[in-house]
């Protein structure tokens, strides 16, 4: 019985010992094959693209299953080959160059196989289990990676038609004639190499062509050179829509009597104005252009109104600028910021038609309530000064002005002492002159008729006294207001 038991158990262990000794070798021979396992194929595309490149990713596959491990390499290695040599033709066209053909590798194409080969040597490294494992679970498809690189394509395709990058579009023209007559020369385009549309149109033409099996033995594949309009800033559409259709308004003193320095100050405050445009809902700032022209140009000595008298200064002649500029603005139907007529009447302008300008404290101000743009020009020649208007306006619109002295302010009397007059006696030495409140209306008429009538200044224009000499002890002590000198029509040195 014992015996029995013996060979039973020797029996088993032998027949364990078969069994094993059959499954190892079955697995050594599973793990020993050379040949790639079956089904399997290896998908061209996949892999993530670099920065700056652009993945390309496919249906095409190339057969590996059943091959020797050697042969699939190989065949993977001529794959990566073939993928980087395949060509495209690109086709000057219109751009006036020849047809060029570059390989894929040429135009920024990467290949990269190191996922497959490294998947491959997983059946060939390691021990005979994990040689086993690796075969058992692997993969019935692979990757190789196909990535662009745009930079490198770019750079190509500049290298042949870069030289069209050199076109520059210009800008729509607004010109004023001599005439008045408002002429616009139209934009012109550019056109460029567009080469983000082309890599673009390549990746996409190179994707479909690999999908339906193109190995690139037939011919290359072709790309038309793509050009893109490049519009300038200012194109005649967006210029025209600035409304600048006709003269608005326009306007014309004289400073025929000026002497150097002022017609001086008045021609070159006039050249800074000239062509200054405001855009809609705009505030006109009149301080602006002074200060402009005393950069550029610097003012000279002329008569300016100091505390209500002529005197020698800087800049006398600028506010018959801003006066002429006024009485277009009134003329245009614009509204009115900040305006103040001078202390003394003008030679140049009706009473209540002035526009005073002192530095830092008064200045001349409106707005552009027209909805458009309005260009100044002004013309400054044989002493005869013009300010023209240049916008939208409706032409059976037009604004008419009018002004009415509504008081007087009689002068004073001034005396100085002389001390070679005699007590009781006086000598006339300046007459005096009036002071004036007068209004200005301005009327608005359509087709002809006034529609409405507005006032749009109350001016106080002082008196001018008489002043006497006498004798020293007959001059009365005159009181001091404590004010701060007023220069108007000048610039402060």
């Amino acid at each position: 019985m014992k015996i029995k038991s013996l060979h039973l158990a020797w029996t088993l262990l032998v027949a364990c010992l078969l069994l094993f000794s059959a499954g190892w070798g079955g697995v050594w021979v599973y793990a020993s094959q050379h040949s790639v396992p079956k089904p399997l194929a290896v998908t061209i595309g996949g892999a993530g693209p670099a920065k700056g490149s652009t993945a390309l990713a496919s249906d095409a596959a190339v057969r590996l299953g059943g091959l020797d491990l050697a042969a699939a390499k190989q065949k993977l290695l001529e794959r990566k080959t073939a993928l980087s040599q395949l060509k495209l033709t690109v086709d000057g066209g219109t751009a006036g160059a020849k047809k060029t053909t570059w390989t894929l590798a040429e135009l920024g194409l990467s290949v990269d196989t190191k996922a497959a080969e490294a998947a491959l040597a997983t059946l060939e490294t390691g021990g005979v289990w994990t040689r086993a494992k690796a075969r058992w679970q692997f993969p019935d498809r692979l990757s190789v990676g196909v990535s662009w690189n745009q930079a490198a394509f770019e750079k190509r395709i500049r290298s042949q038609w870069g030289y069209l990058d050199a076109g520059e579009p210009v800008n729509a023209k607004r010109t004023i004639t001599a005439d008045d007559r408002v002429v616009y020369t139209a934009h012109k385009d550019a056109y460029v190499l567009d080469a983000d549309a082309m890599f673009k149109t390549a990746v996409r033409t190179v994707e479909q062509a690999l999908a339906q099996g193109w190995d690139g033995t037939l011919a290359p594949l072709s790309l038309s050179v793509k050009l893109k309009v490049v519009h300038p800033a200012v194109t005649l559409d967006r210029l025209k829509a600035q409304g600048v259709e006709r003269r608005i308004a326009s306007f014309s003193t004289d400073f025929k009597t000026s002497g150097a320095g002022r017609a001086y100050n008045v021609d070159v405050t006039a050249r800074t104005l000239n062509d200054w445009v405001l855009a809609p809902g705009e505030v006109f700032d009149y301080s602006k252009v002074v200060a402009a022209t005393n950069e550029k140009y610097g003012y000279r000595a002329a008569p300016v109104i100091l505390n209500g008298e002529f005197v020698d200064g800087v800049g006398g002649g600028i506010c018959q600028v801003s006066s002429t500029l006024y009485n277009a603005v009134l003329r245009a139907g614009l509204e009115l910021v900040e305006r103040r007529n001078h202390s003394l009447p003008v030679a140049y302008l009706p009473m209540g038609r002035d526009a005073t300008f002192a530095e830092g404290a008064i200045n001349f101000r409106f707005k552009n309530t027209t909805g458009k743009t309005i260009v100044i020009r002004t013309e400054a020649e044989g002493r005869h000064l013009t300010v023209k208007l240049f916008g939208t306006m409706p032409q059976n619109v037009r604004y008419t002005i009018s002004s009415k002295t509504v008081g007087t302010i009689a002068p004073a009397v001034k005396e100085v002492p002389r001390p070679s007059l005699h007590p009781g006696s006086r000598q006339l030495l300046a007459s005096g002159k009036s002071g004036y409140v007068v209004e200005t209306y301005r009327s608005k008429l359509v087709n002809g008729k006034v529609v409405a009538t507005s006032r749009v200044s109350r001016d106080t224009y002082k008196a001018q006294p008489s002043v006497y000499a006498v004798a020293p002890e007959q001059v009365h002590p005159d009181g001091h207001s404590g004010e701060k000198p007023l220069l108007e029509d000048g610039v402060a040195e």
